[in-house]
């Protein structure tokens, strides 16, 4: 059965595209058959998969009923992208018709099944794509930073989740919030971490054991249209990433048996020679 996750949070630079991205390279690096969805007017997600949003059919002609939803799929190097662009920044003032909440899940299900995930990036704002995305997903994941006003966007989010599985989406689950450029030496991750936790027993959540630490290599892999399992595969932050993938799937991390490379430090006194 496919799931659908979408990543949301109403606060703006929180990681969501790129926590997207990242699990897209590592669920495709697992063998799944995986579909990004880009429900984001910057179409950020879709450049960073190197999908193409001037010349082809968008998610935005999906919603204006100019093209289905297979017509917008491009096979990108990691997973099959639905691409946007700024075009779908005016879909709120322009489809007003009755039901118009639930025309993504409609779109989505004449081809869901052929793949066994959907991640759904979705805008810095509590529009009608957003509840379009809740509305077919099974699954939320909410990326946030340690920061004070990161951690207001998701209280603020709060009501919105549960209106939407009120009146829309009963089955809808919050799977956890993810803390994103997470450094413990600082005394306000700690307290924004502790904050967190309890917003989400209040979201009937958890706040994942995996965190993100911050990096240049995250920034660097969307310039060149890979995700950070392709661009650095070996890097702390793949390595990061892959770890929160299991732990968002349910499953136990395999253990590592990397061979260690390098001859390794000097001793600190060597033996004197004669």
């Amino acid at each position: 059965m496919t799931k659908i996750i979408t990543l949301t949070n109403q606060k703006g630079g929180v990681g969501k595209t790129t926590t997207c991205a990242g699990l897209c390279g590592c669920l495709a690096k697992m063998g799944k058959k995986v579909l990004a969805l880009d429900l984001d007017p910057q179409g950020n997600l879709s450049f960073s998969l190197g999908a193409d949003t001037d010349s082809s059919y968008t998610i935005y002609d999906v919603f204006k009923r100019k093209a289905d939803i297979y017509d917008t799929v491009q096979h990108c190097d990691c997973c099959d992208v639905v691409p946007a662009n700024i075009l779908l920044s005016g879909v709120e003032l322009e489809i007003t018709s009755v039901g118009r909440e639930y025309m993504l899940r409609e779109h989505l299900s004449t081809i869901a099944d052929q793949y066994d995930f959907v991640l759904v990036d979705t805008p810095p704002a509590l529009s009608i794509l957003t509840i379009n995305a809740y509305a077919a997903s099974n699954q939320l994941v909410i990326p946030m930073v340690p920061e004070i006003l990161s951690l207001q966007g998701i209280a603020q989010l709060k009501e919105t989740i549960f209106a939407v599985k009120k009146y829309y989406n009963p089955s809808l689950e919050i799977r956890g919030i993810l803390l994103n450029k997470y450094s413990p030496r600082l005394v306000l991750t700690k307290e924004v971490e502790e904050l967190a936790n309890i917003i989400a027993e209040q979201l009937d959540t958890d706040v994942f054991e995996q965190k993100i630490s911050g990096s240049v290599i995250i920034a660097e892999a969307p310039a060149h249209a890979k995700t950070i399992i392709e661009y650095a595969p070996r890097s702390k932050s793949a390595h990061e990433f892959m770890d929160l993938t299991y732990e968002i799937l349910g499953m136990e991390k395999p253990r590592r048996t990397e061979e260690k490379r390098g001859r390794g430090r000097p001793p600190k006194h060597s033996a004197p020679s004669y």
